[in-house]
């Protein structure tokens, strides 16, 4: 767990200056995805390629049909679905530290001070304790974020049918390219733990998905009732 430490730190950081809905998004990423990859996948997984048995002793068979089944191992595909769709919200976190900064920085010259015009400048996004207010461009940033999460997250479950052409994990694969001929059946250990997990990842990015579009209908209708209550 200890490699996922520097993402967990700066994801909760994110934690400050998300809703609540984007919190539980970051429970469900570290809580059930995150730590059941660290703490389980690698050890039913292994060395696939080792584990694999075939019913020939041809030098390079089973190395061509595991890469011929196995373009990408599973873990290392859930390890870049991980890091990749919190990127935008690591994105946002940047945004959100440099408003904080430049306000910070407001506060500091500005403070008891006016402008040409007589009006207080005041900080418009954060709080003296660096809080801040999602509207206007810090909104925006967020709303943004949370699109190219849904893209993402549903262009990895896709992507994992098209590379992989299942779900199950099947306990034989069969192959016929050189240099097995002719056709060599290989035998997949632990088809039946395999597929549980990857029927729970997909769960859980699933999950996700529906998170953060329930988050965008929920902004989107807090703010139309916000700007209601201002114009009465």
């Amino acid at each position: 767990m200890g490699e996922w430490s520097f993402l967990s730190e700066l994801l909760d950081k994110v934690q400050l200056h998300s809703t609540v809905l984007g919190k539980v998004w970051m429970s469900v990423l570290f809580l059930f995805r995150v730590f059941i990859l660290a703490a389980g996948v690698d050890k039913i997984w292994g060395d696939e390629q080792a584990n694999m048995k075939c019913n020939t002793i041809t030098p390079g068979c089973k190395n061509a049909c595991y890469d011929r089944s196995f373009p990408l191992s599973h873990t290392r595909f859930w390890v870049l679905q991980i890091l990749i769709v919190s990127t935008p919200t690591l994105i946002y976190l940047g945004h959100v530290l440099l408003v904080i900064r430049k306000e910070n920085k407001l506060r500091r010259r500005l403070e008891e001070k006016t402008n040409k015009n007589g009006i207080i400048k005041t900080p418009k996004y954060s709080n003296e304790c660096g809080k801040v207010q999602l509207k206007g461009v810090l909104l925006a940033s967020y709303m943004i974020q949370l699109l190219f999460k849904i893209m993402l997250e549903v262009a990895f479950i896709v992507g994992q049918y098209y590379l992989y052409g299942f779900i199950l994990m099947p306990s034989k694969v069969s192959c016929s390219t050189d240099p097995c001929k002719p056709v060599v059946d290989c035998f997949i250990s632990r088809p039946t733990e395999k597929t549980i997990f990857i029927i729970f990842m997909i769960a859980m990015a699933s999950f996700s998905v529906i998170l953060n579009i329930v988050e965008i209908f929920h902004l989107m209708v807090s703010k139309m009732k916000a700007r209601k209550r201002r114009n009465k």
